[in-house]
């Protein structure tokens, strides 16, 4: 047999939250909502599709390696130049590659305990070290402890901000103070994926107008503009850093059909302000009914809300009995978070069926 590399052997994979199939293949529910993965439950925009099926006839091209035309648009939509932008499949293919690129053997990255496990299977492939921090009593990110433990020896610290799974943020406040103690041999990576969620608050830090040499923003079309299924995201740093990514990356990443719908969502901003009155919505609406229930749950500045139980037992039997009702909800110990549940906020049908089936099930939790 071919030798695997020890950090290959020991690695955990992702694993995503259960699909439609997986619950009808096991229970076979009546009536399913899909409230686990932080998609987008009115879909995404007609004419992000409709611009897909422009690629189509020719889709037997390969695609523009530099990606031209999507950088093009996303400069006009956000004000930052086209050289600051790059492109990948997802957000997610973004953080991959700068993880390929910038790390030495000896170097380590840090974060938190309970942040998206997706940049910990990506960290660990590399085979670099990996320091995470406790989150604060208020699951947060502690910026301050994360600055006191920078050596010499630390190439990144990621931050998700809003973060994945808790929905919680850090200021701007917090955000320049942390900034301010980073060493310019430091890369920090703020993954803004839950960004449109999150911009209207007064205090929040929008990274892409800060001006270090040493950030780079994330940001993805998976959430608010619906198109998770086709992997499109984009990166925004320094010109250096894109140039030096640019030398990595794949030569035809994203997709054609992937390119085209991302510039056709951006075109849509009534479908984007709809998701974002879906989402506050019914975060408001959850809040209301979990308060009702006496549930401890953490207010959220993303699409979704974290519930807290007592117990892992707890936790786990809640998520059974709910997808036995067909409500499918993401519990979290891979997040090192096993006594929490994470709720995506979906379309009013789907908001009752949660309510529902929680009537049904919840007194059984405190037995369990």
């Amino acid at each position: 047999m071919i030798p695997v590399p020890k950090h290959i052997q020991q690695l955990k994979p992702y694993v995503a939250g259960k699909t439609i199939e997986e619950v009808v293949a096991q229970y076979n529910p009546p009536r399913i909502s899909k409230l686990a993965s932080n998609e987008n439950r009115l879909g995404c925009s007609q004419k992000a599709n409709e611009a897909a099926l422009k690629a189509l006839p020719v889709i037997m091209n390969y695609p523009d390696p530099a990606c031209t035309l999507l950088r093009q648009k996303i400069s006009e939509k956000t004000g930052i130049p086209a050289e600051r932008i790059m492109p990948g499949s997802g957000s997610e293919g973004v953080m991959q590659l700068i993880i390929k690129t910038f790390f030495e053997p000896h170097e380590h990255a840090l974060t938190a305990s309970a942040t998206f496990i997706g940049f910990t299977v990506l960290i660990n492939s590399r085979g670099v070290g990996l320091r995470q921090l406790p989150l604060t009593a208020g699951y947060r990110f502690d910026t301050a402890a994360l600055a006191d433990a920078i050596t010499p020896d630390t190439r990144m610290v990621y931050i998700a901000n809003p973060n994945n799974p808790t929905g919680t943020y850090i200021t701007k406040t917090e955000f320049e103070a942390f900034m301010a103690r980073v060493p310019e041999h430091v890369m920090v990576i703020m993954d803004e994926a839950y960004y449109e969620f999150a911009a209207g608050l007064d205090d929040y830090p929008d990274a892409t107008r800060y001006d270090f040499d040493n950030l780079i923003t994330l940001r993805t079309f998976s959430k608010a503009y619906g198109l998770a299924g086709y992997r499109i995201g984009y990166g925004l740093a320094h010109p250096e850093i894109i140039k030096t990514l640019m030398k990595v990356k794949l030569p035809f990443e994203p997709s054609l059909p992937a390119q085209y719908a991302a510039m056709g969502a951006l075109e849509d901003d009534d479908f984007l302000r709809k998701t974002q009155h879906m989402v506050e919505s019914g975060r408001n609406r959850l809040y209301r009914f979990l308060t009702e229930k006496e549930v401890t749950f953490v207010p959220s500045a993303s699409n979704s809300v974290m519930m807290v139980f007592e117990t892992e037992e707890q936790a786990a039997h809640f998520t059974e009995e709910m997808l036995k009702k067909g409500v499918i909800l993401r519990r979290l110990p891979g997040f090192g978070l096993p006594n929490c549940v994470r709720v995506t906020v979906g379309l009013d049908a789907e908001m009752d069926h949660f309510e529902e089936a929680f009537e049904a099930v919840y007194e059984s939790v405190n037995q369990s």
